[in-house]
């Protein structure tokens, strides 16, 4: 079977791409992981995200285990076969839900206590009930059990939360059986804290991680200063291992993430804005609810090769939307994450040519430019589009 393992291609200053080697075959990096919360990429077929370029999932641990139940899946062959998904699954560990979807929780050095959201019935997640549910799931890429912590918090909070995270990483990692082609990824928190950044890297890397994520981030800091903690944190960590933002992010955020040296992400993003009207395009986002597109013959992205690229034109695209028919959702979700993968590709491109700081330049430079509209008065109707035009707040859920 094959040995998990991470192989480095080409390296463009701190950006790399690469190969990742699993259990269900390898990933391609930087990679950009659907999210599929509830066994299913809202919206899409296991088919269609597989068109879209995706070689790996994102699935969610919490709402697994809530339903239909980490056992009953486990009897019906894993994860990957009860959604027919033929690739690598990653799966968070249900920490953040149990933090943010619970009315009533408690937190402690054992685990999180919590009310589930669906029955009220009280619960206890451990460090080690996360990596035994993991497993049932048969998730190739397991994630350590961690407090996320939340923006703002002082330096004190921040501490105490990394620290009990690095806690509960040593008692994950006690608990995960390992197995060829699986992994166990651990999380960096502290904040935006530099110094207990480091001070969370270098207690993970003494557990020897198959993979590390960086966690806390994409909380309300902003670009400016998730992008800050990145440069502090990525030189941190093993240059041999994988590297994973954790629910990140928008295109932009991806660019200089990759430039960072990070390999892998998931996000809802483009999932959520493809069900409400938003799509992602090689000019920036744009709102196909805004009236400026109903009359509009145009592909939504000229430069897509996705099937609502190819056969639609925006004015049903906007009809779809406005008149809320399913297959608005999953041509606008299509799209979008057809861009998400091409964008990761093209960076692969980029990296392995030695031109990503021209790529993003570029990036910047058209999303700077905007949408150009085609139509007789349209300029006016895209002063409107303006305040509508920015993307959904991404929270995980799908």
């Amino acid at each position: 079977m094959t040995r998990f393992g991470f192989e480095i291609a080409a390296r463009d200053g701190a950006a790399r791409c690469g190969r990742l080697s699993t259990a269900h075959g390898p990933v391609l990096t930087p990679a950009f992981m659907p999210v599929g919360t509830q066994a299913t990429v809202k919206a899409m077929t296991p088919d269609a995200v597989r068109e879209t370029g995706a070689d790996i999932i994102l699935g969610n641990t919490y709402h697994l285990m809530q339903r239909p139940g980490a056992e009953r899946i486990a009897r019906l062959g894993g994860l990957r076969r009860f959604m027919r998904w033929p690739g690598p699954i990653l799966t968070d560990s249900g920490g953040y839900q149990a933090m943010s979807l619970s009315e009533l929780r408690t937190l402690d050095e054992t685990g999180i206590t919590f009310r589930s959201h669906l029955d009220g019935s009280r619960q206890h997640l451990t460090p080690e009930r996360a990596i035994g549910v993991q497993h049932l799931l048969d998730s190739t890429i397991t994630m350590v059990l961690d407090e996320c912590t939340p923006f703002p918090a002082t330096e004190e909070q921040a501490a105490r939360s990394m620290r009990l995270s690095l806690a509960w990483a040593k008692r994950s990692r006690g608990a995960f059986r390992p197995r060829a082609g699986y992994g166990l990824f651990g999380i960096v928190q502290g904040g935006v804290y530099p110094e207990l950044r480091a001070e969370s890297a270098a207690g993970l890397k003494a557990l020897d991680f198959d993979g590390y994520a960086v966690g806390g981030l994409a909380v309300g800091e902003g670009q400016a200063a998730m992008l800050e903690v990145l440069d502090v944190t990525a030189p941190h960590l093993p240059a041999e291992r994988p590297r994973y933002l954790m629910g990140v992010g928008k295109p932009g955020d991806l660019v200089g993430a990759v430039q960072r040296g990070i390999d892998m992400f998931d996000c809802v993003l483009p999932t959520r804005s493809g069900r409400t009207g938003q799509a992602f395009t090689h000019r920036g986002a744009i709102n196909i609810r805004n009236a400026r597109h109903a009359d509009d013959p145009r592909a939504l992205d000229p430069e897509c090769r996705c099937m609502a690229c190819r056969g639609f034109s925006r004015a049903y695209l906007h009809h779809l939307v406005k008149a809320k028919e399913i297959l608005g959702a999953i041509l606008l979700t299509t799209h979008n994450l057809h861009y998400y993968q091409d964008l990761m590709a093209a960076m692969r491109e980029a990296i392995a040519a030695g031109r990503l700081a021209a790529f993003a330049a570029e990036f910047a430079a058209r999303e700077a430019g905007g949408d150009i509209a085609a139509l007789a008065g349209a300029a006016a109707a895209d002063e409107d589009d303006s305040a509508t035009e920015a993307a959904p707040n991404p929270a995980n859920g799908g």
